[in-house]
Protein backbone atom coordinates (compact mmCIF):
# COMPACT_ATOMS: atom_id res chain seq x y z
CA UNK A 1 0.00 0.00 0.00
CA UNK A 2 1.51 3.36 -0.98
CA UNK A 3 1.14 6.56 1.01
CA UNK A 4 -1.70 7.88 -1.11
CA UNK A 5 -3.81 4.73 -0.50
CA UNK A 6 -3.09 4.81 3.21
CA UNK A 7 -4.03 8.49 3.43
CA UNK A 8 -7.34 7.91 1.58
CA UNK A 9 -8.29 5.07 3.91
CA UNK A 10 -7.37 7.17 6.94
CA UNK A 11 -9.74 9.90 5.78
CA UNK A 12 -12.52 7.38 5.12
CA UNK A 13 -12.20 5.51 8.43
CA UNK A 14 -14.21 7.99 10.55
CA UNK A 15 -17.04 7.85 8.03
CA UNK A 16 -17.05 4.06 8.11
CA UNK A 17 -17.11 4.13 11.87
CA UNK A 18 -20.07 6.49 11.93
CA UNK A 19 -21.98 4.40 9.40
CA UNK A 20 -21.48 1.26 11.44
CA UNK A 21 -22.51 2.85 14.72
CA UNK A 22 -26.26 3.06 15.20
CA UNK A 23 -27.95 5.97 16.91
CA UNK A 24 -27.90 5.01 20.61
CA UNK A 25 -31.44 6.35 21.00
CA UNK A 26 -32.94 4.60 17.99
CA UNK A 27 -33.47 1.27 19.77
CA UNK A 28 -35.29 2.89 22.69
CA UNK A 29 -37.47 4.93 20.33
CA UNK A 30 -38.31 1.79 18.37
CA UNK A 31 -39.14 -0.08 21.60
CA UNK A 32 -41.51 2.70 22.61
CA UNK A 33 -43.19 2.78 19.23
CA UNK A 34 -43.69 -0.97 19.15
CA UNK A 35 -45.07 -1.16 22.66
CA UNK A 36 -47.48 1.73 22.16
CA UNK A 37 -48.67 0.31 18.81
CA UNK A 38 -49.25 -3.25 20.02
CA UNK A 39 -50.05 -2.83 23.70
CA UNK A 40 -50.95 0.83 24.17
CA UNK A 41 -48.43 1.10 27.02
CA UNK A 42 -44.87 2.14 27.68
CA UNK A 43 -42.27 -0.56 26.92
CA UNK A 44 -41.12 -2.99 29.57
CA UNK A 45 -37.55 -2.77 30.79
CA UNK A 46 -36.74 -5.93 28.80
CA UNK A 47 -38.00 -4.40 25.57
CA UNK A 48 -36.40 -1.05 26.35
CA UNK A 49 -33.00 -2.66 26.89
CA UNK A 50 -33.12 -4.75 23.73
CA UNK A 51 -30.60 -3.75 21.08
CA UNK A 52 -33.09 -5.00 18.47
CA UNK A 53 -36.64 -4.34 19.72
CA UNK A 54 -38.19 -5.79 16.56
CA UNK A 55 -36.83 -9.19 17.58
CA UNK A 56 -39.35 -9.06 20.43
CA UNK A 57 -42.44 -8.67 18.22
CA UNK A 58 -43.44 -12.32 18.68
CA UNK A 59 -43.64 -11.71 22.43
CA UNK A 60 -45.83 -8.66 21.93
CA UNK A 61 -48.18 -10.67 19.72
CA UNK A 62 -48.93 -13.16 22.52
CA UNK A 63 -49.42 -10.54 25.21
CA UNK A 64 -53.01 -10.44 26.57
CA UNK A 65 -52.82 -6.66 26.34
CA UNK A 66 -52.39 -7.02 22.57
CA UNK A 67 -55.38 -9.37 22.36
CA UNK A 68 -57.51 -6.81 24.19
CA UNK A 69 -56.27 -3.81 22.21
CA UNK A 70 -56.65 -5.47 18.82
CA UNK A 71 -60.09 -6.90 19.64
CA UNK A 72 -61.30 -3.45 20.62
CA UNK A 73 -59.87 -2.01 17.42
CA UNK A 74 -61.63 -4.64 15.31
CA UNK A 75 -64.91 -4.11 17.12
CA UNK A 76 -64.77 -0.35 16.57
CA UNK A 77 -63.82 -0.82 12.91
CA UNK A 78 -66.41 -3.48 12.09
CA UNK A 79 -69.41 -1.83 13.76
CA UNK A 80 -71.20 1.33 12.69
CA UNK A 81 -71.92 2.44 16.26
CA UNK A 82 -71.56 1.22 19.87
CA UNK A 83 -73.88 -1.67 20.64
CA UNK A 84 -76.51 -1.49 23.35
CA UNK A 85 -75.65 -4.89 24.87
CA UNK A 86 -72.24 -6.64 25.10
CA UNK A 87 -73.19 -9.74 23.11
CA UNK A 88 -73.90 -7.61 20.05
CA UNK A 89 -70.19 -6.75 20.02
CA UNK A 90 -69.65 -10.27 18.70
CA UNK A 91 -66.57 -9.31 16.68
CA UNK A 92 -64.80 -8.23 19.88
CA UNK A 93 -65.46 -11.45 21.80
CA UNK A 94 -64.60 -13.77 18.93
CA UNK A 95 -61.48 -11.82 17.92
CA UNK A 96 -60.07 -12.41 21.40
CA UNK A 97 -60.71 -16.15 21.03
CA UNK A 98 -59.12 -16.23 17.56
CA UNK A 99 -55.99 -14.45 18.81
CA UNK A 100 -55.70 -16.35 22.08
CA UNK A 101 -55.96 -19.70 20.33
CA UNK A 102 -53.71 -18.66 17.43
CA UNK A 103 -56.38 -19.43 14.85
CA UNK A 104 -56.42 -18.35 11.19
CA UNK A 105 -58.02 -14.96 10.65
CA UNK A 106 -60.68 -16.45 8.37
CA UNK A 107 -62.07 -18.34 11.39
CA UNK A 108 -63.42 -15.04 12.65
CA UNK A 109 -65.86 -15.12 9.75
CA UNK A 110 -66.39 -18.78 8.89
CA UNK A 111 -65.22 -20.72 11.94
CA UNK A 112 -67.54 -23.05 13.92
CA UNK A 113 -68.55 -20.53 16.57
CA UNK A 114 -71.37 -18.37 17.80
CA UNK A 115 -71.54 -15.64 20.43
CA UNK A 116 -74.29 -16.04 23.04
CA UNK A 117 -75.53 -13.74 25.81
CA UNK A 118 -73.96 -14.11 29.28
CA UNK A 119 -74.89 -17.16 31.31
CA UNK A 120 -75.55 -14.98 34.34
CA UNK A 121 -76.35 -11.35 34.99
CA UNK A 122 -73.22 -9.23 34.87
CA UNK A 123 -71.19 -11.95 33.14
CA UNK A 124 -69.43 -11.81 29.80
CA UNK A 125 -70.98 -13.06 26.56
CA UNK A 126 -70.00 -16.63 25.73
CA UNK A 127 -68.15 -17.77 22.62
CA UNK A 128 -69.56 -21.25 21.98
CA UNK A 129 -68.36 -23.97 19.61
CA UNK A 130 -71.06 -24.59 17.03
CA UNK A 131 -70.72 -26.90 14.04
CA UNK A 132 -73.37 -24.78 12.33
CA UNK A 133 -71.60 -21.54 13.18
CA UNK A 134 -70.29 -19.05 10.66
CA UNK A 135 -67.86 -17.02 12.68
CA UNK A 136 -70.07 -14.50 14.46
CA UNK A 137 -72.38 -13.95 11.49
CA UNK A 138 -75.02 -16.45 12.70
CA UNK A 139 -74.95 -15.25 16.30
CA UNK A 140 -78.49 -14.13 17.09
CA UNK A 141 -77.55 -10.91 18.96
CA UNK A 142 -75.37 -9.80 16.04
CA UNK A 143 -78.10 -10.64 13.52
CA UNK A 144 -80.60 -8.57 15.50
CA UNK A 145 -78.15 -5.66 15.62
CA UNK A 146 -77.88 -5.65 11.83
CA UNK A 147 -81.31 -6.94 10.80
CA UNK A 148 -82.23 -3.64 9.15
CA UNK A 149 -85.67 -2.23 8.39
CA UNK A 150 -86.40 -3.49 4.88
CA UNK A 151 -90.22 -3.79 4.61
CA UNK A 152 -90.27 -7.40 3.38
CA UNK A 153 -87.65 -8.57 5.89
CA UNK A 154 -84.71 -8.86 3.48
CA UNK A 155 -81.55 -8.24 5.49
CA UNK A 156 -79.82 -5.65 3.34
CA UNK A 157 -77.91 -4.28 6.28
CA UNK A 158 -76.63 -7.74 7.18
CA UNK A 159 -75.51 -8.32 3.59
CA UNK A 160 -73.56 -5.07 3.62
CA UNK A 161 -72.03 -5.65 7.04
CA UNK A 162 -70.77 -9.13 6.08
CA UNK A 163 -68.99 -7.69 3.06
CA UNK A 164 -67.70 -4.69 4.97
CA UNK A 165 -66.20 -6.84 7.73
CA UNK A 166 -64.59 -9.41 5.44
CA UNK A 167 -63.31 -7.38 2.48
CA UNK A 168 -63.75 -3.77 3.59
CA UNK A 169 -66.55 -2.86 1.18
CA UNK A 170 -67.70 0.71 1.81
CA UNK A 171 -70.91 2.03 0.28
CA UNK A 172 -72.54 5.44 0.75
CA UNK A 173 -76.33 5.68 0.32
CA UNK A 174 -77.34 7.80 -2.66
CA UNK A 175 -80.12 9.36 -0.59
CA UNK A 176 -81.75 8.95 2.79
CA UNK A 177 -84.26 11.77 2.49
CA UNK A 178 -87.67 11.30 4.17
CA UNK A 179 -90.30 9.83 1.91
CA UNK A 180 -87.90 7.89 -0.27
CA UNK A 181 -89.39 4.55 -1.37
CA UNK A 182 -87.24 1.89 0.31
CA UNK A 183 -89.26 -1.03 -1.07
CA UNK A 184 -87.76 -3.45 -3.57
CA UNK A 185 -89.45 -1.47 -6.34
CA UNK A 186 -88.03 1.79 -5.05
CA UNK A 187 -84.55 0.31 -4.87
CA UNK A 188 -84.75 -0.51 -8.58
CA UNK A 189 -84.70 3.19 -9.41
CA UNK A 190 -81.49 4.38 -11.11
CA UNK A 191 -80.14 6.20 -8.06
CA UNK A 192 -80.34 3.00 -5.99
CA UNK A 193 -80.01 0.14 -8.46
CA UNK A 194 -76.27 0.57 -8.79
CA UNK A 195 -75.68 -0.79 -5.31
CA UNK A 196 -78.79 -2.92 -4.88
CA UNK A 197 -79.12 -4.79 -8.18
CA UNK A 198 -76.43 -3.95 -10.75
CA UNK A 199 -73.17 -4.09 -8.83
CA UNK A 200 -71.07 -7.21 -8.30
CA UNK A 201 -71.88 -6.57 -4.62
CA UNK A 202 -75.62 -6.22 -5.31
CA UNK A 203 -77.15 -5.93 -1.85
CA UNK A 204 -80.63 -7.06 -2.83
CA UNK A 205 -79.39 -10.16 -4.61
CA UNK A 206 -77.18 -11.15 -1.68
CA UNK A 207 -79.92 -10.47 0.86
CA UNK A 208 -82.21 -12.90 -0.99
CA UNK A 209 -80.09 -15.89 0.12
CA UNK A 210 -79.98 -14.80 3.77
CA UNK A 211 -82.58 -15.62 6.38
CA UNK A 212 -85.62 -13.33 6.40
CA UNK A 213 -86.44 -11.11 9.36
CA UNK A 214 -89.82 -11.46 11.05
CA UNK A 215 -90.69 -8.98 13.77
CA UNK A 216 -88.29 -6.50 15.35
CA UNK A 217 -86.06 -6.18 18.39
CA UNK A 218 -86.50 -8.86 21.06
CA UNK A 219 -89.42 -10.27 19.08
CA UNK A 220 -87.30 -10.90 16.02
CA UNK A 221 -87.19 -14.34 14.45
CA UNK A 222 -85.39 -15.37 11.29
CA UNK A 223 -87.06 -17.59 8.71
CA UNK A 224 -85.36 -19.57 5.94
CA UNK A 225 -85.02 -17.68 2.65
CA UNK A 226 -87.59 -18.12 -0.11
CA UNK A 227 -86.47 -21.11 -2.24
CA UNK A 228 -87.65 -19.22 -5.33
CA UNK A 229 -84.92 -16.62 -4.66
CA UNK A 230 -82.09 -19.16 -4.59
CA UNK A 231 -79.47 -19.21 -6.01
CA UNK A 232 -78.19 -15.76 -6.82
CA UNK A 233 -75.21 -14.86 -9.00
CA UNK A 234 -73.07 -12.10 -7.51
CA UNK A 235 -69.43 -11.11 -6.99
CA UNK A 236 -68.70 -11.19 -10.69
CA UNK A 237 -70.17 -14.59 -11.48
CA UNK A 238 -70.17 -16.49 -8.18
CA UNK A 239 -73.29 -18.56 -7.54
CA UNK A 240 -74.37 -18.49 -3.89
CA UNK A 241 -77.11 -20.40 -2.12
CA UNK A 242 -76.74 -19.12 1.44
CA UNK A 243 -74.66 -17.01 3.79
CA UNK A 244 -71.93 -19.66 3.99
CA UNK A 245 -71.45 -19.61 0.21
CA UNK A 246 -71.22 -15.83 0.38
CA UNK A 247 -68.61 -15.78 3.15
CA UNK A 248 -66.51 -18.53 1.57
CA UNK A 249 -66.46 -16.63 -1.74
CA UNK A 250 -65.44 -13.39 -0.03
CA UNK A 251 -62.62 -15.08 1.87
CA UNK A 252 -61.38 -16.74 -1.32
CA UNK A 253 -61.11 -13.38 -3.11
CA UNK A 254 -57.91 -11.26 -3.16
CA UNK A 255 -59.89 -8.53 -1.40
CA UNK A 256 -59.80 -10.57 1.82
CA UNK A 257 -56.02 -10.40 2.18
CA UNK A 258 -56.04 -6.74 1.11
CA UNK A 259 -58.54 -6.05 3.90
CA UNK A 260 -56.35 -7.84 6.43
CA UNK A 261 -53.32 -5.72 5.55
CA UNK A 262 -55.34 -2.51 5.48
CA UNK A 263 -56.51 -3.38 8.97
CA UNK A 264 -52.86 -3.86 9.88
CA UNK A 265 -51.93 -0.37 8.69
CA UNK A 266 -54.92 1.17 10.45
CA UNK A 267 -54.03 -0.56 13.70
CA UNK A 268 -50.31 0.22 13.61
CA UNK A 269 -50.31 3.65 11.95
CA UNK A 270 -53.85 4.91 12.49
CA UNK A 271 -54.22 5.44 8.75
CA UNK A 272 -54.50 3.64 5.43
CA UNK A 273 -51.37 2.74 3.53
CA UNK A 274 -49.72 5.36 1.30
CA UNK A 275 -49.05 4.65 -2.36
CA UNK A 276 -45.33 4.96 -1.60
CA UNK A 277 -45.69 1.99 0.76
CA UNK A 278 -46.75 -0.42 -1.99
CA UNK A 279 -43.79 -2.73 -1.39
CA UNK A 280 -44.56 -2.92 2.35
CA UNK A 281 -48.21 -3.62 1.60
CA UNK A 282 -47.38 -6.30 -0.98
CA UNK A 283 -45.03 -8.01 1.48
CA UNK A 284 -47.83 -7.96 4.05
CA UNK A 285 -50.25 -9.61 1.62
CA UNK A 286 -47.70 -12.31 0.81
CA UNK A 287 -47.04 -12.96 4.50
CA UNK A 288 -50.73 -13.12 5.33
CA UNK A 289 -51.53 -15.45 2.43
CA UNK A 290 -48.69 -17.78 3.41
CA UNK A 291 -49.59 -17.89 7.11
CA UNK A 292 -53.29 -17.12 7.39
CA UNK A 293 -53.05 -15.34 10.75
CA UNK A 294 -53.55 -11.61 11.19
CA UNK A 295 -50.44 -11.64 13.38
CA UNK A 296 -48.34 -12.44 10.30
CA UNK A 297 -49.68 -9.35 8.56
CA UNK A 298 -48.87 -7.13 11.53
CA UNK A 299 -45.39 -8.59 11.95
CA UNK A 300 -44.63 -8.09 8.27
CA UNK A 301 -45.53 -4.41 8.44
CA UNK A 302 -43.39 -3.63 11.49
CA UNK A 303 -40.49 -5.71 10.18
CA UNK A 304 -39.93 -3.22 7.41
CA UNK A 305 -37.17 -0.77 8.20
CA UNK A 306 -39.52 2.16 7.68
CA UNK A 307 -41.65 1.37 10.74
CA UNK A 308 -39.24 2.66 13.37
CA UNK A 309 -37.72 5.46 11.33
Amino acid sequence: MDCRQWFALALLAPCLSLAQTSDPGSASRCATRLSVAFLGTSPTSTLMQSVDPKSQVDSLLVDPAFYERFARFINATFNSAPSSIPEQDAAYWLTKVILTNDRPWKDLFEGPYRVDPPNASGGDPQVVSDSNGLGYFRSTPWQIEYEGNEPAGYKLRTAYRIMNNTIGLHLIPATNAPGVDISATGRQQPQCAGCHYDSVYALDKIARVLTVRQGTGSNTTFLPPDPAQIPQTVLGGVVIHDDADLVHALIASPSFSFRACRLGFLFLYGRAEYTTEASVFDACVDAFNADGRIQAALKSIVSNKSFCQ
